[in-house]
């Protein structure tokens, strides 16, 4: 017998309980932004320059191109299409660039927790250290927002083994580290139940971009192909879609204009689907869901 993690068995997206979002709408999307803060010349980071050691200055600078410039142009482009934004912090952007997080918060986005900065990994601590971290983030937001976090996803999405526990223990409702459905999953922790939420692998612009060297054209078409797709296969049953982007690839302005074209596409269908945060998503399940925990 193979190792299990243990916290949801097999279940075919052909044999569940039929359930419906807000409106009788069969296709809930969410759109989220990672903002992102690293440390300088130290910790983890993607590589822009293969062979040098990183983040060092040119790829920290890349990184914080997304904060200086790409996140204004996404923020504009959302307003323009009213789209709402579903935010994943580090929370070491609160002293970094709180004027990012001030713009994001006014035009009413969700903040999650994303760990303090993606220079760490929470697979890198012991479960004390993890536990400080997450108590850590989930106070800032906190502060700033006045509200606690619901939503969690892992720096660079490597959590340990117990960061569904931690989360769940913490009070958080749903996390996105598993890539493993189109509709949201109920994972069992030590301690109850937390949900899991359709967070993309593939509609991301970081494996799509950064690491298999997609073009801005193949991104705003995947984003384009997968919407079709998926608002055709929702007429047999709800699912959810998320697409993921980072402001320092997406706000590049050459993909800024690509993505615009697919974000329009989707928006022209705003009467067939329910366009919302995460949270938003998560919570109508939770509050609706056709398996209950346990189940």
């Amino acid at each position: 017998m193979l190792a299990s993690h243990d916290r949801f068995t097999y279940s075919p997206i052909t044999e569940r309980p039929d359930f419906t979002w807000p409106g009788g709408r069969r296709l809930a999307i969410h759109l989220s932004l990672n903002l992102e803060h690293f440390a300088y010349n130290e910790g983890l980071g993607l590589s822009y320059s293969p062979g040098i050691p990183h983040p060092n200055t040119y790829n920290w600078a890349w990184r914080e191109y997304g904060n200086r410039v790409g996140v204004w142009r996404l923020i504009e482009l959302c307003d323009s299409l009213k789209l709402p934004m579903s935010v994943l912090l580090n929370s070491e952007v609160y002293d970094h660039c709180p004027k990012v997080v001030a713009a994001l918060r006014n035009r009413g986005n969700e903040i999650l927790g994303h760990g303090r900065t993606n220079s760490e990994h929470q697979n890198n601590f012991d479960e004390a250290g993890e536990k400080k971290l997450i108590d850590d983030v989930s106070a800032a937001i906190l502060k700033h927002e006045g509200k606690a976090p619901k939503g969690w996803l892992s720096p660079g999405v490597n959590p340990s083994l117990v960061t569904p526990d931690l989360l769940q223990e913490a009070g958080y409702t749903y996390l996105m580290d598993w890539p493993m459905d189109d509709q949201p999953v109920w994972m069992k922790t030590r301690k109850g139940h937390i949900l899991s939420l359709p967070y993309p692998h593939e509609v991301n612009d970081i494996p799509m971009i950064a690491l298999h060297h997609g073009t801005a054209p193949a991104f705003a078409d995947m984003v384009i192909d997968n919407f079709d797709e998926m608002l055709e296969q929702s007429k047999g049953q709800s699912l959810v879609y998320g697409i993921a982007i980072h402001a320092f690839l997406i706000g590049q302005p050459f993909r800024l204009r690509h993505f615009r074209r697919a974000l329009e596409h989707i928006a022209k269908h705003r009467d067939q689907v329910w366009i919302a945060t995460s949270g938003e998503i998560a919570q109508h399940f939770i509050d609706n869901a056709p398996i209950k925990p346990g189940a």
